[in-house]
């Protein structure tokens, strides 16, 4: 006959166990990324490609007292006509569990090429923005956001 505080102790054993192989499994996914992983993620889109300066008007806070929502607006300068017009912008953090926050795709049907949203930052960060023109060419625009309180476990 096996005593109540020998099978606790088996419970609580397999119980750290399951919590240790789990932390284990989750362990990479809850890294943060950093600005290698955002270059890394902008070569995969983009390759070698040069990023011009200028057309994005990236509007983001430069203290957000809470990670949980930081409001972010994006607007890029272009005409939107059939001949010259934004295919695409791409929003990265580099600071997140993840790099890649959001991604817009545009047409010339609307009109203006603007977008905004709210993220969640998990500490003070850069953000980067990107914006693919129908002709090739590329933009790209950063701005700094210090979170006093973080939004992704902090």
């Amino acid at each position: 006959m096996v005593s109540k505080s020998v099978e606790l102790t088996r419970r609580n054993t397999l119980a750290m166990v399951g919590i240790a192989g789990l932390a284990a499994i989750l362990a990479p996914r809850l890294s943060f990324a950093d600005e290698k992983m955002v270059a890394a993620e902008i070569k995969k889109l983009y390759g070698d490609k040069t990023f011009e300066s200028g057309k994005i008007k990236l509007d983001v806070p430069e203290i957000a007292e809470n990670g949980l929502v930081v409001p972010i607006n994006v607007e890029i300068e272009s005409p939107m006509t059939d001949a010259d017009y934004v295919k695409s912008v791409h929003v990265f953090a580099e600071g997140n569990p993840l790099p890649g926050v959001v991604s817009y795709k545009f047409t010339p049907a609307c009109g203006k090429a603007s977008a905004s949203t709210r993220m969640r930052l998990a500490e003070t960060q850069n953000i980067v923005c990107i914006a693919e023109m129908s002709n090739g060419k590329l933009h790209m625009a950063k701005a700094n956001v210090k979170v006093t309180i973080g939004g992704c476990g902090g």
